[in-house]
């Protein structure tokens, strides 16, 4: 039996706004929205389903540009028009006293769905891919960086106008920020290439600095800024960048801007127990713990990736402030009060197609999402393959 008190102890969130627990609601796109990328009403019966599922709450990728666009299905927030569906999201998320965050996404080369539809996708320099299907990788002009960074700004305001808490960068997992970063995909000589840390980290840091200038300017109350982003990234023994570089890029961004929240997210199975692969002084120890020594008390960290019980909560907060889960929601939505009531036991991580009306799941839903569960296994696979199956739905809800 594990003391699961700590996970239940109040946190200041900062900006006056206090949180009654660690929990998190990580980003999962449902993938029920419209073609046009209009918030659907399925979209808000879910999140209502879950409004008292967590004190934080963070939506699924919204992409700021089409070209960014990672899911058929998914949300957007890169029109003015997207701002009336993306208002009753933020009530239906606040309704129950949750702090809601909109996040803001470009997929950069990940964008499946501008590439089924474009034939091509954009990244900081040319590539020839062949997943899943050959394709060439464009690369964005200098102009086409500035009204990406334009992008980000015009996102941030229309989050503000729909009533959103705040707004969360994501870097993580390959996105478009982080492919910039990163040498195995930023080939480029430019202001924005990989010949300096100054020039790898200059997308990030303009986004960032974008963002919160529109924060200042049109917020009326406490807005947060949260950062989404994966500490380290390796192939083997090549090294696209180090945990000490990533280190050095957050050092800069909180000097710019006050971030709400750092998230550690990545690809993999338990990814909070990640161990640090690149060579250094930090090689082999846990990837949370290094980030969590160096920055703890001067941002909250939030530790994610296939937390779903008690005991691996409790584990992840060892090293972290917040502990944010997605999969377990989607499937137990009182996830959170089970284990806060001692009934741990009664959490459903299996479920069954006549429990979907009872969690609100649209019939049509998770489009492409479950390859993405699968590298995480945080849902036993006979839940995956119920959540597999609604793919199907999509042609007769169409």
């Amino acid at each position: 039996m594990v003391d699961i008190s700590p996970l239940f102890s109040p946190f200041c969130l900062g900006k006056g706004i206090e949180l009654a627990n660690r929990f998190v609601l990580s980003p999962m796109v449902t993938n029920s929205s419209s073609k046009e990328g209009f918030v659907s009403q399925a979209d808000v019966a879910y999140a209502k389903r879950r409004a008292a599922a967590a004190p934080l709450q963070i939506t699924g990728a919204a992409y700021v540009n089409p070209s960014g666009q990672l899911f058929e299905y998914g949300f957007s927030v890169a029109k003015d028009e997207d701002i009336t569906g993306l208002s009753q999201l933020a009530q239906t998320m606040k309704a129950e006293g949750a702090t809601a965050i909109l996040q803001l996404t470009h997929a950069g080369h990940f964008s499946s769905h501008t590439l089924v539809r474009e034939g091509v996708v954009y990244g900081p320099s040319p590539m020839r891919l062949q997943s899943p299907f050959p394709h060439e990788v464009k690369e964005l002009t200098l102009e086409q960086i500035k009204g990406l960074v334009d992008d980000y700004r015009q996102a941030t305001r229309r989050a503000i106008a729909a009533g959103f808490d705040g707004v969360e960068v994501s870097s993580a997992q390959r996105l478009l920020i982080q492919t910039f970063f990163s040498t195995f995909s930023n080939q480029r000589r430019d202001l924005y290439g990989a010949q300096s840390f100054e020039s790898r980290a200059r997308l990030t840091l303009e986004i960032l600095e974008a963002v919160y200038e529109v924060i200042e300017k049109e917020a009326r109350v406490p807005f947060l800024l949260g950062f989404r982003a994966t500490p380290e990234e390796t192939r083997g023994h090549q090294i696209g960048y180090s945990i000490e570089e990533f280190l050095q890029l957050m050092e800069e961004a909180m000097a710019r801007v006050p971030l709400a929240y750092l998230a550690l997210a990545s690809w993999g199975r338990d990814v909070f127990r990640n161990q640090v692969r690149s060579a250094g002084a930090y090689q082999g120890l846990l990837v949370n713990d290094v980030v969590y020594q160096q920055l703890k008390g001067r941002i909250p960290i939030m530790a994610t990736g296939g937390i779903n019980s008690p005991e691996k909560a409790v584990e992840a907060l060892a090293h972290a402030d917040l502990v944010g889960a997605s999969t377990p929601f989607i499937v137990d939505p009182e996830f959170v009060h089970k284990i806060r009531e001692g009934r741990a036991d009664e959490i459903h991580l299996k479920i069954k197609a006549r429990d979907l009306p009872s969690l609100a799941i649209p019939e049509a839903s998770f489009k492409d999402i479950v390859p993405l569960m699968d590298y995480g296994e945080s849902l036993p696979m006979d839940a995956r393959n119920l959540l597999r199956g609604l793919a199907s739905n999509y042609r007769e809800e169409t």
